[in-house]
């Protein structure tokens, strides 16, 4: 058994690779052994077996080329565990399968047992020769039994069995049975492909739906992260106490979209590790959880879980089994983590970013492209730093598709869009901005409402810095508008011209749908949607604010107590919105009046006057059309409509006059607007009306209009 001052290995070299080869020579060494054990027992021998098997052969051959001349099968066991230690001495690298047992407390066995069992998983021709030494049963994979078996040397046999040798196996996730229905004995064993391929070490970047890696290489240095100057002081200061123990977890807390992995990261390669990022949503809190512990010592990462909880919801960390290192975990601002995940921990908040954030966030994530309108974009986009890495991506890609170098704030515009579609297009529906206010009719007073409130969301990241000290700390940059009136009246119109006057994009959702009848999943839904909106820095619109915003009652049922609750949580998140938030209410006096006032303006919509029906009417026919001015006079003064009903009976008399392929007439505005009576089921007032009889003007008509107001 004597071996050169070196060791038999020395040619290898001391990599992942190199590793990787010889612990599956030991494998197939184990495997070789088993077979002339059952040869002895009588069975076929290893010259039979070879030639059923040649690529058999092969291995044997390339086997025994390491290994000394004069040696028993029963001295080979000990001889490959004594050389790989000796190899593996001085190794710089991060050996994926030592880590097994240096840090994941695997024994020598164990980790043999591993190796056999992917075998099939870089050969199937392995399965081939695993279905025969298994018969009669047809499996191609190997079983925990037969495994074991060769694992266990004669020495061992009583002292330990298959279960022992494979339970730990189990337990970490290293290896799964796929028919736990079975006879223990009979489990059919798997080597999850994950590990296998780092076991290789090969480390992919997007390994799994869940889980993405962020190699050392690739990290950002710690003077390179775009943060504020505090929190940089206290990231620089975690690495040698997450090192040491005395940290074991640490806890981020930020909105959707904060730089929070490029942070970890930086941490993670000031300790000498890689980062794997989880995302807790997508991960299977059983197959998967399990094996995450052995994924990150394997690959000398740090495990980094994201997670999205919803209101009074509270999680508990996976048990990373077979990783003994430091743990960081991204929260947004609801839910909490259980006890024990609290313990040796610090959290760290990760701040709305700021114009001066921004903009740095901005230049480097455009990697050098020119960016035109920059401090437009900076002031307008209030993103944090995930989304405009994200946004900055897609922006470069279009313009570079239009064969330009240099960005405009339209492709910006053009790609966070894009971004806004894909996050939020499940929660709420888009509407498309438009217009200006010329194009809304209605009373001054209201009119200068919606300018003030235009005013207030274009400063309203300034205007925090231009108060006095007793507004302390109440004050963000969100905006919370009450929009109320009757249906028709422009509310939703109103929330268009201001997103377009705002460049921004605005998505609408309906209270009253998100409403559910399960505790505590009204409470769910509004979180989804009000952070995912808050994040992406859209202008959102709530209707139907009634139906969940209406006056609180006593409490006398456990009905009243949790719609009291959801009421509660909606004014409670308002009040922190970082956002634009307009929400609409057709019944004003059902609201709440703790919630008017955290309402930063209440802008009132009233059902047009003549004048303003008038002018609405001018505004939605068709300039070709040839109904007399007259009449259109006539119908302001004495059909009642509001705009939307306007709106409706102008686009209907325009279809019937495509239809004829005639010009709008008269007819066809007479006949939309009793469709449109129809269906608020009133009576048509001009009916009976004679064409020529105006031949005053309308002067008597006005007249009888203005004693009916």
């Amino acid at each position: 058994m004597s071996t050169d001052v070196n060791g038999p290995f020395e040619h290898v070299p001391k990599t992942v690779a190199g590793s990787f080869v010889l612990y599956l020579y030991a494998a197939l060494y184990r495997l070789m052994k088993h077979v002339n054990r059952l040869s002895e027992a009588g069975g076929s021998d290893l010259d039979a077996l070879f030639e059923r098997y040649p690529f058999l052969s092969e291995y044997f051959d390339e086997m025994r080329r390491h290994m000394p001349e004069q040696i028993s099968w029963d001295e080979g066991s000990a001889w490959w565990r004594e050389q790989l230690t000796l190899w593996q001495q001085g190794a710089d690298e991060h050996m994926p399968i030592s880590a097994l047992m240096d840090e994941a407390g695997l024994s020598f066995e164990s980790c043999m047992a591993f190796m056999i069992t992917g075998l099939v998983e870089e050969d199937s021709r392995f399965g081939t020769l695993f279905a025969e030494l298994q018969e009669p049963l047809p499996h191609r994979r190997p079983t925990l039994e037969m495994v074991g078996q060769m694992m266990i040397d004669d020495a061992m046999v009583g002292q330990a069995d298959p279960w022992v040798v494979c339970r730990p196996l189990l337990n970490m996730g290293l290896v799964e049975a796929l028919n736990k229905q079975v006879p223990r004995s009979e489990w059919v064993l798997r080597v999850p492909p994950l590990l296998w391929d780092v076991a290789r070490g090969e480390l992919a970047t997007e390994p799994a739906a869940w889980l993405s890696l962020i190699k050392q290489q690739d990290a950002d240095d710690m003077d390179a992260l775009v943060v504020a100057p505090e929190l940089r002081e206290r990231l620089s200061a975690l690495p040698p106490l997450l090192s040491k123990g005395v940290i074991q977890t640490l806890i981020l807390r930020g909105p959707a979209g904060s730089n929070a992995r490029e942070m970890v990261s930086a941490v993670a390669r000031q300790m000498g590790l890689h980062l794997v990022s989880v995302d807790a949503a997508y991960m299977d809190e059983g197959e998967d959880a399990q094996f995450l512990g052995a994924f990150c010592a394997m690959a000398h990462a740090m495990p980094f879980i994201i997670y999205d909880l919803a209101p009074g919801e509270t999680v508990q960390q996976p048990e990373l089994k077979g990783y003994t290192g430091a743990v960081a975990i991204f929260m947004g601002s609801e839910g909490g983590l259980g006890y024990s995940t609290q313990t040796k921990a610090v959290t760290l908040n990760i701040p709305l970013a700021d114009a001066e954030l921004r903009s740095a966030y901005w230049h480097k994530s455009l990697n050098g492209h020119q960016l035109q309108d920059m401090d437009d974009v900076v002031n307008r986009f209030h993103l944090s730093g995930e989304y405009i890495q994200r946004i900055s991506d897609i922006a470069i890609a279009h313009s570079l598709m239009e064969g330009r170098e240099e960005l405009y704030s339209e492709d910006i515009r053009i790609a966070a869009r894009t971004l806004n579609r894909q996050q939020l297009d499940t929660l709420a529906d888009y509407i498309e901005p438009q217009g200006d206010w010329s194009l809304l009719v209605t009373i001054n007073s209201t009119e200068k409402k919606l300018r003030e409130l235009q005013k207030r969301c274009y400063y309203r990241e300034q205007l925090t810095s231009h108060l006095g000290p007793a507004f302390g700390s109440n004050v963000n940059r969100g905006v919370r508008a009450l929009f109320t009136g009757a249906s028709g009246t422009g509310k939703t119109m109103a929330a268009k011209i201001l997103a377009a006057e705002l460049g921004m994009d605005l998505y609408r959702v309906d209270l009253a749908a998100i409403i559910n009848k399960y505790i505590g999943e009204t409470e769910k839904n509004l979180h989804k949607v009000l952070s995912r909106a808050e994040a992406l820095d859209v202008m959102l619109l709530l209707d139907e604010g009634d139906a969940l915003l209406g006056q609180r009652t006593d409490v006398k049922s456990a009905n009243d107590r949790y719609a009291n609750l959801e009421t509660n949580y909606l004014l409670q998140r308002l009040e922190n919105y970082q956002g634009i938030v307009l929400i609409t209410t057709n019944l004003v006096e059902n609201i709440d009046r703790a919630f008017q006032r955290r309402m930063d303006i209440v802008v009132p919509f009233f059902s047009p006057q003549a004048q303003e029906r008038l002018h609405i009417l001018d505004l939605h026919l068709p300039d070709e059309h040839q109904i007399d001015y007259s009449y259109l006079e006539m119908v302001s003064l004495r059909c009642r409509l509001t705009g939307g009903q306007i709106r409706s009976a102008a686009m209907h008399a325009s279809l019937l006059a495509l239809d004829e392929e005639q010009p709008l007439e008269r007819r066809h505005m007479e006949a939309a607007l009793r469709s449109e009576y129809r269906k608020a089921g009133g009576t048509f007032p001009l009916e009976g009306v004679d064409e020529y009889k105006e031949h005053d003007g309308g002067m008597s008509e006005f007249m009888t209009a203005l004693g009916n107001q």
